[in-house]
């Protein structure tokens, strides 16, 4: 309780300069969008895959892969020639992410906010088509990029395993369901 006069000032002027704190203060922050993009594999080994392995977001999308692998350990890499000397499979104005051998449990994040089709695999088993696609945005979007068209440096089998922007766009998530 406030018993004497310059208590009392005190109090009213500490709470006059909070209610002249610019509005975008006082709100209270959004937490950005967060996508999960899991990495799976069989008991023994025979097969791996992403989960979903096509996904659409929207920019700014923090997308979080997270091993839930218990025999392998895996990589989200964007096809980049930052990354292995890659061909360019995202977008122009996109930085290249290489999240690393990650161990069962463990994640990585990576915001995505240039508009367009983003392909990326695991780096020990992209021969597996352990590949996937996120399209961020629309076509249509300021700065839209669609899928690349060079095929130079994947195999037939891995173009094959990246769906359809189409139907990305259709479903928002695309399976394997039940694996």
């Amino acid at each position: 309780m406030i018993t004497n006069r310059r208590g009392f000032i005190a109090m009213g002027g500490g709470a006059l300069a909070t209610l002249s704190l610019p509005l975008s203060l006082a709100k209270p922050l959004r937490a950005q969008p967060l996508e999960v993009i899991e990495m799976r594999g069989t008991a023994r080994g025979e097969r791996v895959w992403f989960r979903p392995y096509g996904l659409s977001v929207a920019p700014g999308t923090t997308v979080r892969f997270i091993n839930r692998d218990a025999g392998n350990g895996h990589t989200a890499t964007a096809y980049h020639p930052d990354n292995f000397d890659r061909s360019r499979r995202i977008p122009d104005a996109a930085e290249a992410w290489d999240s690393g051998f990650l161990l069962p449990d463990e994640s990585f994040d990576v915001t995505l906010t240039a508009p367009g089709v983003y392909d990326y695999y695991c780096l020990p088993h992209e021969m597996a088509a352990m590949v996937g696609r996120i399209v961020v945005g629309q076509p249509g979007d300021a700065g839209w990029q669609g899928p690349s068209t060079d095929t130079g440096d994947v195999s037939p089998e891995v173009l094959a395993a990246l769906p359809p922007v189409a139907d990305i766009l259709a479903q928002g998530r695309i399976g394997p369901e039940g694996a």
